[in-house]
């Protein structure tokens, strides 16, 4: 995923103009307007960095005379004390500026961080890292771009960009015939011929149906191991299989030596603790 210099710099100004408000009381009653200075943001943990471009858009927005020195990229393993940003100019924009910008920066690079955690537990196995739609409203795209970020792959990024047939869509078809299952797939399939189709399964039969019909992908929904091998076995290729429901970094590696092609991961997004990351003035 690309994100555009314009959604990012829209999203700064929202951000700045949130926190700024009327003015920076403080800074416009202690710092004199003329006053320039040095800042540095460093990384206060090892991490994945992601933001910069956010961090550069929030400080150059208040003042054109901003300087900027980047010293790391998106996507870059950082260690605890490595400078990632130097800026230097005017005081009171440097001052104005740091919150917004570390936000962004320290959010973003704790979804990378985490998500790179995950794909690192499951190396040497084929299953792939994705995440889910379990964003921060208005934040998608920024989140997703972060996990991207830390090695995993996005799935869906709306409603509208694939098909998933959940349990209460089938409990709506529960009278179709044959099944519930094939009916819902016949009719998607029809509806929107370019798109993937995937279902969730609650059980093996579930799953067996799934199959049959044609579905692209499956989704085992909070399946232990013994299951999620069993589901393997009884697709045998047909399908692409997706684990999902209570992952974490504890069974992550159990789960993909099941065979399942991917592993769906709501923590990525939702559950990322922002990483520590400061900025200090020279």
């Amino acid at each position: 995923m690309e994100l555009s210099q314009k959604e990012i710099r829209a999203a700064v100004k929202n951000a700045l103009a949130e926190d700024i408000g009327r003015g920076d009381a403080t800074t416009i009653a202690t710092v004199p307007k003329n006053s320039k200075s040095v800042a540095l943001m460093r990384a206060r943990e090892n991490l994945v960095v992601v933001g910069m471009e956010f961090a550069e858009i929030a400080f150059r927005e208040l003042s054109p005379k901003i300087k900027i020195e980047k010293l790391a990229r998106d996507g870059q393993k950082i260690s605890e004390g490595k400078t990632i940003l130097k800026i230097s100019g005017p005081t009171r924009a440097i001052l104005s500026a740091e919150r917004v910008a570390l936000n962004f920066v320290q959010r973003l690079s704790g979804v990378a961080t985490l998500t790179s955690q995950f794909v690192r537990a499951i190396r040497g196995t084929k299953s792939k890292i994705l995440d889910t739609r379990k964003t921060t409203p208005g934040w998608r795209r920024f989140e997703k771009y972060a996990v991207v970020c830390g090695g995993g792959q996005n799935y869906r990024i709306g409603l509208f960009d694939m098909i998933l047939i959940k349990d209460n869509h089938l409990a709506a078809l529960r009278h179709e015939k044959p099944n519930a299952i094939a009916a819902a797939i016949f009719r998607a399939r029809k509806k929107f011929p370019k798109l993937k189709i995937e279902l969730e399964a609650d059980n093996l039969a579930q799953v067996a149906q799934a199959a049959e019909a044609g579905a692209d992908i499956i989704l085992l929904d909070n399946m232990d191991l013994k299951r999620l091998r069993t589901a393997v076995k009884i697709v045998r290729g047909r399908a692409k299989l997706e684990a999902s429901g209570g992952v974490d970094l504890f069974s992550v590696r159990a789960i993909a030596r099941t065979g399942v092609d991917f592993i769906s991961v709501g923590a990525l997004t939702h559950s990322a603790r922002s990483v520590d990351i400061g900025l200090d003035f020279e």
